[in-house]
């Protein structure tokens, strides 16, 4: 079922930002003949990869639909906005919403934080990506603010980033398709849980090897337990009551 003469493969997906490598390197390490196939995918649409059955696993941005899906939370990321480097923004070490009402915040349609309302004043669009949105940033058009693994990804000589404090946070997690908990998506949850090739979840641990019987010692005639030698009784010496009057 899970070795490569089947044909088999794991199909993982993923969001941008998120870089899946050592959690692919264990799997390289332990399941040699299944290979993992890493499956690129934007991320809005990554859930709907899953039901269709095209990814046995991925890696989403919360909050998704659970109606078919299981999801375990992995971790949160630091929100930034993300500047040219001749911004004022760019000399401070940290910033808050309050220090861009006055900037032009671009909101791309593929953004991936939850907000209530948005930060500074609208721009002028509304790119179809993040990707555009950096570059509309490089020409001076506005900020964006986005996940730092985001500002990472789309890196810029021209630009930088800083830590938005009070900023909605996006959060990682691992989501498959519940009906479809197969044993290569149980191997790879244990892989991201951080289990070692030896745990025994899910496994009938091995009874413990029973220690060998210790001899007894064979005890000498005439000798106690504590291997001292008792007297023996002298042969000349008449018992008590047979003496002859």
């Amino acid at each position: 079922m899970t070795d490569g003469e089947s044909g088999r493969t794991f199909r993982l997906a993923y969001a941008p930002g998120v870089t899946p490598a050592k959690w692919v390197n264990i799997w390289t390490e332990r399941l040699p003949d299944v290979p993992l196939t890493l499956v690129a995918v934007p991320a809005a649409e990554v859930v709907a990869l899953l039901r269709d059955g095209g990814a046995d696993a991925g890696f989403v941005r919360l909050p998704v639909e659970r109606d078919v899906l299981s999801v375990i939370p992995l971790y949160v990321e630091t929100t930034v906005v993300v500047v040219p480097k001749d911004h004022a923004v760019a000399a401070a070490d940290e910033v808050t919403l309050a220090d861009l009402a006055d900037d032009e915040i671009l909101h791309p349609l593929d953004d991936t934080l939850e907000w209530t309302a948005l930060p500074g004043l609208p721009a002028f669009t509304r790119p179809a990506t993040t990707g555009e949105a950096v570059e509309l940033v490089a020409s001076g058009a506005g900020l964006l603010v986005v996940p730092q693994s985001l500002a990472r990804l789309h890196h810029r000589r021209d630009l930088t980033y800083r830590p938005l404090l009070d900023a909605p946070q996006s959060q990682v997690g691992l989501a498959w398709p519940t009906d479809a908990t197969t044993d290569l998506v149980e191997e790879f949850i244990g892989i991201v849980r951080g289990r070692t090739v030896n745990s025994s979840r899910g496994r009938t641990p091995a009874p413990a090897a029973e220690k060998p019987a210790q001899r007894r010692k064979e005890r000498k005639p005439n000798q106690t337990s504590s291997g001292r030698r008792t007297a023996s009784p002298s042969p000349n010496r008449r018992r008590k009551g047979n003496r002859s009057r």
